[in-house]
């Protein structure tokens, strides 16, 4: 008649791991909001570091890179450092995130 009182315990038990893995991850996306990504491009020519939040720190450009009459190399370089930092956060994020899901046993991208 009660046979099925054994399913509860185990639904409890998945709650609770279910809010501990939500602290876990509140936790780790605080943590990953702090960390920051270094990139160059053009050799160093342009360099960006941002945040966790995809927010740019800092943006350094070398005066030789400032070329009045080739500004579009100047943007090409501005672009592809940007581009590269936000997916090197990207990639810091899931990183993180395979980490903590690691042992729910879900397919890569699942949360």
């Amino acid at each position: 008649m009660f046979g099925g009182m054994g399913n509860m315990g185990n639904m409890a038990g998945m709650m609770k791991k279910v809010q501990k893995m939500q602290s876990e991850m509140k936790k780790m996306q605080d943590e990953l909001k702090r960390k920051t990504v270094d990139v160059t491009a053009g050799g160093g020519a342009v360099k960006v570091v941002m945040n966790g939040e995809k927010q740019v720190q800092s943006l350094t450009i070398d005066p030789a890179a400032v070329d009045p009459e080739d500004v579009e190399m100047l943007q090409d370089l501005l672009s592809a450092a940007f581009n590269e930092a936000t997916k090197k956060v990207d990639e810091m994020m899931a990183a993180e995130m395979g980490k903590l899901t690691s042992g729910l046993g879900l397919p890569p991208g699942m949360l």
